[in-house]
């Protein structure tokens, strides 16, 4: 029990490493948080870094999801996936808000791909071939995202997975609604920032 509870909150450090900001502050001295939409995401980091510190702060996002989910595999006891799916949603708490940046980070979909994608790689995959269509066909990144986390639970439901992952999947969807309520307002306004288009503060982010 002790060492479960550990692995929780070793997973919530973790996820509190926030690279955008780190990356931004070594390349240009600057705290991304102060620039383009706010966001301390791989969406903001596109917007102020460009391509590549966008893609590595991505990688890096859902790789912290990938390593709390096996850090609960390896310290857990348990034969069930409680303690790694609580691992998982420890490490998106991190990511959106970070105990070494003053609790301000992203949005949590990076984290949330690397959590996903480790509990249940396929049904992830197939709400993430959704996912991406929307981001192609309307260049709404939030869009997208909010796509992919309600239909993982849904897949999740249909092909009869555990229960924590289910459980976990919802959680995860409330949660990115929750960071994306604002982007869901402008969406319906039609006023959401697209990707690849200058944000304004708080608009459309991927994490």
């Amino acid at each position: 029990m002790i060492v479960s509870v550990l692995a929780i909150i070793v997973s919530y450090l973790l996820g509190s490493i926030s690279f955008s900001v780190l990356i931004a502050k070594g390349m240009k001295g600057i705290d991304i948080r102060d620039h383009g939409s706010g966001n301390a995401g791989a969406t903001n980091t596109l917007r102020v870094l460009g391509k590549g510190p966008a893609i590595t702060v991505l990688l890096l996002d859902a790789l912290k999801g990938v390593g709390a989910v096996w850090l609960g595999v390896w310290l857990s006891s348990s034969p069930t996936y409680w303690v790694p799916a609580l691992c998982g949603i420890a490490a998106i708490l991190g990511h959106n808000w970070p105990i070494y940046f003053r609790f301000r980070g992203g949005k949590g979909i990076a984290t949330t791909i690397g959590v996903l994608a480790t509990l249940c790689l396929l049904p992830s995959l197939a709400a993430g071939v959704f996912a991406i269509l929307a981001i192609v066909l309307t260049r709404y990144v939030s869009l997208g995202s909010l796509i992919f986390v309600t239909l993982t639970p849904v897949i999740l439901l249909f092909l009869g997975y555990s229960a924590p992952i289910v459980t976990v999947s919802v959680i995860i969807w409330a949660l990115a609604v929750w960071r994306h309520r604002a982007n869901l307002s402008r969406i319906f306004k039609g006023t959401e920032n697209k990707i690849g288009a200058k944000a304004d503060k708080g608009g459309s982010e991927v994490v």
